[in-house]
């Protein structure tokens, strides 16, 4: 065993009490390590799994620190982490993935100029600061167009559609006045993406793409195999180890691609495990869970190839009600938060299901 592997029995802090932080914790476990997760809110669904919470906010630095003190290596599990608190606990511990990779993912101008300088395709887009910068950017970009925070904005949040230049004062103004970026619309068939780890040593494995469907702004559907030829396949994997090595990365993360007639286009990079790849959960021997915890721990990578076909479905809101008849669905396995509050919009699980292997189209 290598210097830079944690041995089983060390402590992993993970940033966020979430249902990705809930997942990390228990393919941890299952490796024979400990989580210690530090979250604000109470009672977090990781919480239940974790052999320790911290309850505190981010700006509390004695908390900070005695988090930082009792695990061999930090994580996180959602990307807008203020950065003092980030500055303060790399001070104290080793934080994977990187903080380039957040600094790229948390502002969407930064992320699309990173993309850009890859050569990588992305939306045509124009930062947004004023009413009039609008209207400049929408005589370039065209309509329709959408214009979105360029922080903070998840599951559809902080996003306005500009169908027509009348449209622009009112979407400006449900802004808030945040910093925001115009993205001109793609003409695309359909989403799909990618699921790629890389370890400390620079070793990358990517699994198969999913397909996904989206209702009100939220994830609905992966499904994998995806509608993609073998040459759209591999471009796919290709451009996301890409982003992987130029981020020197180390973890799993989630880039979303639109499918055109002209390529591949970026729609976005996420520096987390994905809620696109919960489908590895049953559709591979070793889940995009495991491999984030493998990588981050210095452990080599798993096999992440896929031996059946999948469709996972997100359970929103009162998709609860449905849980009973899920149970007794053949090939169907859920996952749920443990979350007890049911709320509109509110992921509260997810059911893969499960068909034999058939080869992938071509």
């Amino acid at each position: 065993m290598s210097e830079a592997m944690l041995k089983t029995g060390a402590t992993i802090g993970i940033l966020g009490g979430g249902q990705l932080g809930r997942m990390l914790s228990v393919a941890a476990s299952r490796l024979g390590f400990a989580c210690h997760i530090f979250e604000p809110g109470v009672n977090p669904p990781a919480g239940d799994v974790a052999a320790k919470v911290t309850t505190a906010n981010y700006d509390d630095l004695a908390a900070l620190t005695a988090f930082a003190k009792s695990v061999d290596v930090i994580t996180y599990e959602f990307e807008n982490i203020p950065t003092e608190a980030l500055d303060h606990l790399e001070s104290l511990c080793p934080i994977r993935p990187g903080r380039e990779a957040l600094r790229v993912s948390q502002d969407r101008i930064t992320e699309k100029d990173f993309l850009v300088g890859l050569d990588l395709k992305t939306a045509p887009y124009a930062a947004v600061d004023t009413l009039e910068a609008l209207a400049d950017a929408l005589a370039t970009i065209g309509t329709p167009a959408i214009l979105k925070t360029r922080r903070f904005g998840y599951d559809g949040k902080g996003q306005a559609r500009i169908m027509a230049p009348v449209d622009a004062p009112l979407a400006f103004a449900n802004m808030a006045g945040a910093p925001s970026v115009l993205e001109g619309f793609i003409n695309f068939t359909h989403e799909v993406s990618v699921i790629g780890a890389r370890s400390i040593d620079g070793q990358v494995s990517c699994y198969d793409p999913g397909e996904n469907v989206h209702r009100n702004g939220i994830l609905h559907t992966t499904t994998v195999p995806a509608r993609l030829t073998s040459s759209q396949r591999m471009d796919a994997v290709l451009l996301t180890a890409n982003i992987l090595n130029a981020l020197d990365y180390v973890g799993v993360m989630g880039v979303e691609l639109f499918v055109t007639s002209e390529g591949l286009i970026v729609n976005e990079i996420a520096p987390r495990v994905h809620n696109s790849g919960h489908w590895t959960q049953n559709g591979c021997v070793i889940d995009q869970f495991e491999q984030h915890i493998r990588a981050v721990v210095g452990w080599p990578l798993g096999d992440g190839s896929r031996h059946a076909d999948v469709e996972m479905h997100n359970l929103i809101g009162t998709d609860m009600d449905r849980v009973s008849t899920l149970a007794a669905e053949g090939n169907a396995a859920l996952h749920l938060y443990g979350k007890a509050d049911v709320k509109s919009g509110r992921k509260m699980g997810h059911v893969n299901r499960l068909v034999p292997k058939k080869p992938a189209k071509t």
